[in-house]
């Protein structure tokens, strides 16, 4: 299954998600960000290669829509509701994206 995760500038929170979850229960992940100073800027082949679209805050699955309207049209974009307060690979950060992305899937079995 193919991940993708989204936050502003791809530093921190998508860049740990990507680094937890790649090459682990079989997902194949990419991470972005949707701000011009991104590590790496979220483009269209991204959404369209992506089976599940995880977003930190509401203003990236915003920024998404608006920007990638057709791209989006048939994908569930989930809001993690998780804050721009944690440093890469923080301990506290690891711990919220393993509960949250893990319960979403835990709920679709």
């Amino acid at each position: 299954m193919h991940l993708l995760f989204i936050c502003s500038r791809n530093k921190w929170r998508s860049r740990t998600a990507e680094t937890i979850f790649k090459n682990r229960y079989g997902f194949q992940v990419a991470s972005a960000g949707t701000e011009p100073s991104a590590r790496i800027r979220v483009n269209e082949k991204m959404i369209l290669r992506a089976e599940m679209i995880f977003v930190m805050e509401k203003r990236h699955k915003q920024r998404l829509l608006q920007k990638f309207a057709a791209a989006c049209a048939d994908k569930e974009i989930i809001v993690l509701d998780i804050p721009d307060e944690y440093q890469y690979m923080a301990p506290e950060l690891t711990e919220l994206l393993e509960e949250s992305v893990m319960a979403y899937f835990e709920q679709e079995d």
